[in-house]
């Protein structure tokens, strides 16, 4: 089966190890252009690049997909799968192969469509979640589903754990698909659009927290957004205003206060929400360095958190 494997995320790299070491062995590599990374903005390539060229894959990295369309074509390829790329694809790509164009989703289609599909299972308090084979079509994440594979999602969990949970179970999921579609039994499932649903990318200011909302969101929202984008409240330190980053865990409690309202309880950092309180465990001031919410008290008296 000839196939060429689409993707940038890190969750697609035990799929595409899974190819490297079981076949079909991938024809070629797309994944995004090396993008500048942390503070010295250095151009850093994705892992699967690096994967790729180890094992001899050749690596294709255009700023628009499209542009090389000719270049895939002629590599005649019989399947295309697309996992975590990053970029719309056009017409020209969906037709280009002679046997199917897949996708693996990290959600349970037609829930969570976009970007932040695994933020939003936790965020939404779901109680479990999977991978989803699909056909691509022009519209995002709405092809018709060849199969899925469900996890539960744990009670402490986060979106990097989640993550790497899912990484792990698409492997699967992408073998029994390429299975199917080669003996010609492979389903065609179409999605119900009435019972979709979409999350699109996020940013980091995303990532600030609502003290108005109850505890158990706060919670989930916690979870969900760690490690990327992160959470984080604006606290007042001597009138003036200050990031404070909030990590997981944290824990819900059942106190009246003012959402927002900061006070102590036996050594821990309590925050009112919406309903009920929030006890926060870990916390990184602005220009500072993680620490205990306990050491952050210490050193700093604030008030309240902006709602």
């Amino acid at each position: 089966m000839r196939l060429i494997f689409i993707a940038t995320g890190d969750i697609a790299l035990p799929s595409f190890r899974h190819l490297l070491e079981n076949g079909p062995r991938p024809l070629a590599l797309v994944t995004q252009p090396d993008k500048p990374v942390g503070r010295h903005q250095e151009m850093t390539p994705p892992a699967i690049k690096l994967e790729a060229l180890a094992a001899g894959i050749p690596v294709y990295q255009p700023e628009k997909i499209g542009d090389i369309t000719a270049a895939l074509s002629a590599l005649e390829p019989e399947i295309l799968v697309v996992m975590a790329y990053g970029q719309i694809l056009r017409k020209n790509i969906i037709t280009l192969a002679s046997l199917a164009i897949i996708n693996l989703h990290a959600s349970l289609l037609p829930k969570y469509r976009g970007a932040a599909c695994i933020q939003g299972a936790i965020d939404a308090g779901d109680l479990e979640t999977g991978i989803t084979a699909m056909h691509v079509v022009r519209e995002l994440d709405a092809g018709d589903i060849i199969l899925a594979k469900f996890i539960p999602i744990a009670s402490d969990e986060t979106g990097g754990s989640l993550h790497d949970r899912l990484a792990d179970l698409s492997p699967a999921v992408l073998a029994e698909t390429l299975a199917k579609l080669s003996d010609g039994t492979a389903p065609r499932i179409p999605q119900d659009s009435a019972a979709s649903s979409y999350i699109s990318k996020l940013e980091r200011d995303h990532g600030k927290l609502d003290w108005s909302q109850d505890d158990a969101a706060l919670e989930r929202r916690i979870r969900a957004y760690d490690p990327w984008p992160g959470t984080f409240a604006v606290a007042i330190e001597g009138g003036k205003e200050k990031r404070l980053k909030i990590f997981p865990p944290t824990r819900v409690l059942d106190l009246a206060l003012t959402p927002g309202e900061i006070v102590t309880i036996d050594g821990h950092l309590t925050v009112g929400c919406g309903t009920g309180a929030l006890v926060l465990e870990s916390v990184q001031p602005e220009g500072g360095k993680r620490m205990s919410a306990a050491d952050y008290l210490r050193g700093r008296k604030p008030a309240a958190f902006e709602r």
